[in-house]
């Protein structure tokens, strides 16, 4: 049982022994942990080449990316669209995450530690990077 489920118990137990539902605590608890888990980074999104985000999706495909991601749920790591919901489209963050798909990164997500990933060029990974921003509220087949 992971940390969130059992604070979740605990207030549902102590609120039903105290004759309240509990429930109202329980909700707004993973409301927040939802919320802080994204931790979504104020900015415009700028537009993006189909064409990059569709050459990001093969490279992805290809790589050891969904051995820890899913696109739209959590697994060992973040969700890609988890990550798009953290970071605006912008230049700036495309490098960002392609410096953190070459050289790892731990943290940013919680306990997992993302193994780097050298032999990937730098500019495979900004556009990887490209693709899984695209990914930003969506459900999207390009």
């Amino acid at each position: 049982m992971k940390y969130p489920e059992l604070f979740g118990l605990i207030f549902c137990f102590l609120g039903t022994a105290c004759g309240q539902s509990g429930k109202t605590e329980i909700e707004s608890s993973t409301e927040k942990i939802s919320k802080n888990y994204i931790r979504a980074i104020p900015g415009t999104d700028e537009p993006l080449e189909l064409d990059l985000v569709k050459r990001g999706e093969v490279l992805i495909a290809y790589a050891d990316c969904y051995d820890c991601h899913r696109t739209e749920n959590r697994s060992k790591g973040p969700a890609f669209q988890d990550i798009a919901k953290r970071y605006p489209i912008q230049e700036v963050y495309m490098e960002h995450l392609a410096r953190k798909i070459i050289h790892g990164s731990t943290g940013a997500w919680g306990y997992p530690v993302m193994d780097p990933h050298p032999n990937i060029s730098v500019e495979d990974a900004k556009t990887m990077a490209s693709y899984i921003l695209s990914l930003k509220g969506s459900n999207a087949d390009f």
